[in-house]
Formats: C-alpha cells, sequence, structure tokens
C-alpha cells in the first residue's frame, strides 16, 4: 500500500561498547565533558572525536534465576524484561531531582571510561537547563566534590554550546558571535538571546513544551481515534512516528481547509503498519471449495424459500384481518349506538374515524405487498362457492362452518379482483402518464429538468429532516424526545383512556387489570408511526420516498445532460461521509493486518503546530511565535537586526521538517520589512552541543570558568562563577 511504513522493532545490543584505553588520558588531566540530557547522556574525553551515548536511565533489577541484584544503564535495561518496569531517569520533567540515579548514571560512565584510580581526576564540563534552580546545581556539586574528588567542575547551558559550536572564532581569538538561540529539549524550548558572544540570560524565555510533551500528545491523539487498538502504542513508538512522519507547515488553518477534501487528505496520510501475527488459514481443495459452494446455493435456496413463505403467510393474515374488520362494519348499520360503542371498545378501537383508518391502512399495505410480490396470473373464471347463498336456517351445524369458510374464500377471491383490476387501471395510468411526460420533456426539456431537480431536493430535504428527528429521538434531551414524554403522559392522564393509576383503597397498584388499560399503548404506538417517529418501526415512508427519488434520478441521468452521478442522492451523501472515511479508513471484520494499522493525517501537522500554540493541547503557555516577539521587543533596532539576522536551530527536535519555514512565517511580520532575517540550523543538531563543550574545554578560558575542589571546600556547594556559556551572571 502506497505511503505504508512499518514500525521498526528495537533489538538492543548483543555485545558492550568497547571503551577507549585510559592509559592514554591516565595523569594528563584531560577534560571529561558531560551533556546530561533527560533523554540521552553522552560523555567522552574532550580529545575524542564523537562521545559514547545511551538513554538516561537506570533500572535496579534483581534476576531472578540467581537472585543477584542488576543495576542496568541504558540499552542494558531492553536486555531485560522484567527490568523496563523498574527504570528511573535523573530528571522529572525538565528539573534534575533524582540524585541517587544521576549517582548510578556517573559510576556507569566513569567506569565504561576505563577510570581505575580512587578519584576522577579530570576537570569536568557538564550541561544544564536554562534557568537550572540553584539547589539542583548545588546538589550536583556536592556529589562531585565528596563521591568524586574532581579538581574542577564547571557547568553550561547546552544550546549556548552548540552556538558556540557552529560559530566557534579563530584560534586566540574571542567569541563575538550575535544570534538568537533557539534549543529544543526533551522537556522544554529555550529562546536565549546572544550580543557579543554572551548570553542575555535577563531576556531569555523556556516554555513548557518539549519533545516528550508533543510525544505523549500525539499517543493521545491516537488512542483517541483508534480507542479500541489491538496492541499497547507506547512513548517510543510515537517518539519515533514524531521524529520520521510528523513537519511543520507555514499556514495550519490554510492547510486544515486543503484536507477538508477526501482525495488531498488520503494523499496526505501516513500509514504506520505494527506488527501482527496472521491468523493461520488451512489450504482447502477444489472438491472442498465445490461442496462449501453447493451448500451456501442451498441454504440461500431454502431461505429464499422461507422468505417467500413467510410473506405469504403475512399475506394471507392481513387479508384475514381486513375482512374481519369489513364485517365488523357490516355490523354498524344492525346495532344500536350503545352496543356499537362497546364492540368498537372491546375491539380496541375509540371511535368510527379509528375503525375506517384501520381499514384504509390495512387495504394500502395488501395493495402494495401484492405490487411487491407481482401477483401470477389466476384463472378468470370465478370459483364456486354454493353455501353462500343459502339461508342458514337451512343448514346444519357442518354446513354453517363450511358457509363462513366459503364466505372468506369468496371474500379474498373478490379482492384479489379488485386488486387485478386497480393493477390494470395503475398500468393503464402509468402509461398514460410517461406518454404525457413524454410530451412535455419534448416540448420543454429545461422545464422538465428543473421541476425534477425541484422533485428531488424536496425528497431529499424530507429524507434529511426524517433522519434527524430520528437521531434527536435518541437523545433523551432533545425536545423532539421530550414531546413524546410529554404525549406519553397526556395520554396516561386521558379520562377517555386509561387512568395514570388505578388503586384500591389499601394503595395496591390495579394499573394493568383490566385490558382497557393495555390500550393506552396502542395510541402512542398509532401517534407516533403517523407522525412517522417510531424509530423501532421499518418506515414504509422512507422506503417509498428513497424509491421515488431513484425513478426521478434515473430520469434525469437518462435526459438531462447536466445532471451526472455527482448530483444524485447517494453520491452526495457518501461525499459527505467520505472525509469521515478518509480520515479514519474502515478495515472489514477479521482484517488483521488493516486492524493494527495507524493512519497518520492531520496528526502529522497538529502535533508540531503545538510549538507555536501550546493551547491546542491543553499548555497555558505562550508560543514560540508570542515569546520571540516577547524577547525582541526588549532590544534596540540595530540589536534587533544583530538577533534576528542569526536564529539558530538546535536540538534533536529541531530537525523536524518545515521548522524554518514555519518560523520566518511567524517571525516576519513582527519585524520592518527592510529588516533581513536568517534562520539557520546546527550543523549536527543533537551532538553539537557536546562538541562544542568539548572544544571550549581545550581553550584556556576553560581553566577560569570551572570552581576548583579548594573553592568548594571554602565556599560550598553554592559557589558559582560568572561566564557567558553558564547560567548565572555573577558569583554568590
Amino acid at each position: 500500500m502506497q505511503n505504508t511504513f512499518h514500525l521498526p522493532i528495537y533489538t538492543p545490543p548483543s555485545l558492550p561498547i568497547q571503551a577507549e584505553s585510559y592509559d592514554v588520558h591516565r595523569e594528563n588531566g584531560t577534560p571529561l565533558i558531560i551533556d546530561n540530557g533527560a533523554t540521552t547522556l553522552r560523555w567522552g574525553f574532550a580529545t575524542s572525536s564523537t562521545p559514547y551515548t545511551g538513554p538516561n536511565a537506570i533500572a535496579k533489577y534483581k534476576e531472578r534465576r540467581t537472585n543477584k541484584p542488576l543495576l542496568l544503564f541504558g540499552e542494558g535495561i531492553d536486555t531485560e524484561s522484567g527490568a523496563r518496569g523498574q527504570a528511573r531517569t535523573p530528571w522529572e520533567g525538565d528539573v534534575l531531582l533524582n540524585f541517587d540515579a544521576l549517582e548510578n548514571a556517573l559510576d556507569y560512565t566513569f567506569i565504561h571510561l576505563g577510570i581505575d584510580t580512587p578519584t576522577v581526576n579530570h576537570p569536568v564540563l557538564m550541561s544544564e537547563r536554562l534557568a537550572t534552580p540553584l539547589h539542583s546545581r548545588a546538589l550536583t556539586s556536592e556529589l562531585m566534590f565528596e563521591l568524586y574528588s574532581v579538581p574542577s567542575l564547571a557547568f553550561c547551558v547546552d544550546g549556548l554550546m552548540s552556538f558556540y559550536q557552529n560559530h566557534r572564532p579563530p584560534a586566540g581569538s574571542p567569541f563575538t558571535s550575535d544570534g538568537l538561540v533557539l534549543s529544543f529539549n526533551t522537556a522544554s524550548t529555550s529562546v536565549i538571546p546572544m550580543l557579543n558572544g554572551k548570553g542575555i540570560l535577563s531576556h531569555a524565555k523556556r516554555i513548557p513544551w518539549g519533545a516528550s510533551q508533543a510525544s505523549e500528545y500525539l499517543l493521545k491523539l491516537i488512542q483517541l481515534k483508534y480507542p479500541g487498538f489491538p496492541t499497547k502504542i507506547t512513548t517510543n513508538q510515537t517518539n519515533w512516528m514524531l521524529q520520521n512522519h510528523c513537519e511543520f507547515t507555514s499556514d495550519f488553518p490554510s492547510l486544515l481547509r486543503d484536507l477538508r477534501d477526501p482525495i488531498k487528505l488520503k494523499e496526505s496520510e501516513r500509514i504506520i503498519q505494527f506488527p501482527f501475527a496472521a491468523p493461520v488459514q488451512e489450504e482447502k481443495t477444489e472438491e472442498e471449495l465445490a461442496k462449501i459452494a453447493e451448500r451456501r446455493k442451498e441454504q440461500g435456496r431454502k431461505l429464499q424459500e422461507m422468505a417467500a413463505k413467510s410473506r405469504m403467510e403475512k399475506l394471507a393474515k392481513k387479508e384475514a384481518d381486513l375482512q374481519a374488520l369489513l364485517e365488523l362494519r357490516e355490523l354498524r348499520s344492525t346495532e344500536n349506538k350503545r352496543d356499537w360503542a362497546a364492540r368498537l371498545e372491546d375491539e380496541g378501537f375509540d371511535n368510527d374515524a379509528a375503525l375506517d383508518d384501520t381499514i384504509k391502512k390495512l387495504e394500502a399495505d395488501l395493495k402494495k405487498a401484492r405490487r411487491k410480490e407481482g401477483d401470477v396470473d389466476e384463472p378468470m373464471e370465478e370459483p364456486s362457492f354454493p353455501l353462500v347463498d343459502i339461508p342458514d336456517a337451512d343448514l346444519d351445524e357442518d354446513q354453517l362452518k363450511e358457509k363462513r369458510k366459503q364466505k372468506l374464500m369468496k371474500a379474498g377471491w373478490e379482492a384479489r379482483m379488485r386488486a387485478r383490476k386497480e393493477k390494470e387501471r395503475e398500468r393503464e395510468e402509468k402509461a398514460r402518464e410517461e406518454q404525457r411526460e413524454e410530451e412535455e420533456r419534448q416540448a420543454d426539456l429545461d422545464g422538465w429538468a428543473r421541476n425534477l431537480r425541484q422533485q428531488q431536493e424536496a425528497l431529499m430535504t424530507k429524507i434529511k429532516d426524517r433522519n434527524r428527528r430520528k437521531a434527536a429521538l435518541s437523545d433523551r434531551k432533545s425536545a423532539a424526545a421530550q414531546a413524546r414524554m410529554k404525549n406519553i403522559a397526556n395520554l396516561a392522564a386521558d379520562d377517555t383512556g386509561a387512568p395514570r393509576k388505578k388503586r384500591r383503597a389499601n394503595g395496591e397498584d390495579m394499573f394493568g387489570a383490566d385490558d382497557a388499560d393495555w390500550q393506552i399503548y396502542r395510541k402512542i404506538e398509532l401517534t407516533f408511526v403517523h407522525c412517522g417517529k417510531n424509530t423501532a418501526a421499518p418506515s414504509s415512508d422512507e422506503e417509498d420516498d428513497l424509491t421515488q427519488l431513484q425513478i426521478i434520478e434515473q430520469k434525469l441521468l437518462a435526459h438531462d445532460p447536466t445532471f451526472t452521478d455527482q448530483h444524485t442522492h447517494a453520491f452526495l451523501t457518501t461525499q459527505r461521509s467520505a472525509l469521515l472515511s478518509a480520515f479514519l479508513p474502515f478495515y472489514e471484520e477479521g482484517d488483521v493486518e488493516g486492524h493494527t494499522r495507524i493512519h497518520l493525517s492531520t496528526e502529522r501537522w497538529r502535533v508540531p503546530e503545538t510549538y507555536f500554540s501550546p493551547g491546542m493541547a491543553g499548555i497555558d503557555t505562550a508560543g514560540l511565535g508570542e515569546v520571540i516577539q516577547n524577547i525582541l521587543a526588549r532590544f534596540s533596532e540595530a540589536e534587533k537586526a544583530r538577533l534576528v539576522g542569526n536564529i539558530f536551530l538546535t536540538g534533536s527536535p529541531s530537525q523536524l521538517p518545515g521548522l524554518s519555514t514555519r518560523l520566518h512565517s511567524s517571525v516576519r511580520p513582527i519585524l520592518p520589512p527592510e529588516m533581513p532575517i536568517e534562520i539557520v540550523k546546527a550543523a549536527n543538531p543533537s551532538l553539537d552541543a557536546w562538541r562544542g563543550m568539548a572544544a571550549f574545554s581545550l581553550t584556556e578560558e576553560f581553566r577560569t570558568v570551572g570552581v576548583t575542589k579548594a573553592q568548594y571546600e571554602e565556599h560550598g556547594p553554592e559557589r558559582i562563577k560568572r561566564w557567558w556559556g553558564s547560567n548565572w551572571n555573577g558569583s554568590i
């Protein structure tokens, strides 16, 4: 299938990464670089070309077979299925809180680097987030100095070091680059202005939205779209979807308007195929397949015979009911008014009009049923009914029974003869109508087509209103449902019908003891059938309307060249549901492969758009565009031009396609037309922060920015130094 992508299956490394020899760095004081990310930990010596990387998580797990406690780090957690539930990270969102996990992670990094001395005799440069709380830095300093006895420790903002890596000055020259740094992290996004190589942190901003929140938001959208998905969807899987299939768009509202076209929506989607186990199907021989086909054919024939028999039985019952009602109506002229009213009440009718309406409805139903059955021609000679004209006094008991039977048979035969004549009359009338319509069409084709189109529109409106009425009745709070309950209450309190409640003197409810009490339900049913509100019973009017609509549309398709299939009721109804079908495709029952697919359509752009509109995901904070506008408003026009002339993007989420275009569309309206905008992306958004830290640690300036162990012992863990890449602007 086009645009189908298979979800990758993660396989943990079979062999651990081999560390480099420590002898090269022993007693050399090579700086040790640690990029402490919320998702990934990167570490290594400053002279290394690339760092070691691994998921920044640890898990304490007891192996079942040996009952030995294990401490697993990074990818090692995935080697033990039971350890995944015990995984912990040093970070809580974007704040460093779990220092025992940080200690375990640092133990792993130092051991992995081959450091075999009692203390870590290397200056350390560690990254941190913008606006890191002072107590988090103090606890980290205490851990590094007290446990590992590092000679010096310096902290830096990762986004600034990535900027430094991509704008490094020549050796011996000061760092004086200008720009606006946008650092996309796991749990936050930072905007830091830089002038003359110094971060203006008093004007920097951080929004609480990052890759982890975007991935969780995508997971929620998928869970809402596929509530019954057969397999569990994890945040790692949605993170893969976010990185590989989501992108920014320069104008999100305009994109949504374009995607209202089902064809464009279908073309833009990405289908993610999850792993599935195909059901095992047994191969059948041709002989077995032939037997199955023959069995199905025989079952279909039996079902058709049963349906035909059922229709004939219903038709015979309706004819008998009609004959009984006709005989009842004949008694009206022979009885007095009181006896006739009592007889009507016993039969369940309120008055003569109700009886006549029922007879009329039965005759119409019989007429329609005979028309559908196609009434097979019967012999025209009248059957013999010899006992019908003989007086009852001249007959014995058996002959009287036979006479009643013959009267029913005669009435049925006469009814069929009347139906035959009515059918012949309808055929003649239909032929005359077709002739008249043909003449009218030839005389004025436009007027004829206009008239039929008006009839089609009226029928479609009628069908639409009926469906809307049915939907309203299913909602107990709707006006139609409340009106129905009001009618029920009125009928229950009607003096002419059954009283609402009948009670004996002792308070016992006697409703239902009299057969007349149950006539209230017949009244309710008849009321809603006549007004077309009985949603439980099939509506014959709806079938007639659909049949008439199809006849009109067939005529228009045959004779009106301007009327096409796209104007038919079926196409318009399908077109209205096509957008929903494109958004959430339907798969047949038993299609295991189809039911393990996720169709990403609008979600591909909706999730990245939350960086600029966090309110879409329920986050009460400003988006990137508003934050940048607020920051630029604090600078002069000249400084503003220096900042927007180098908008720098870093961090793994900055690799999403379309970010530069989307950012340009947000920044351009808030700047003067003549002010140029330049948006650049880090050469390696994921590794440039570590590489910038490594490059800076090899300069002379690095020796002056770290807190030494002696300063720590004298001033405590709160001791910090001011420098351009740090979070703080002065010493305490």
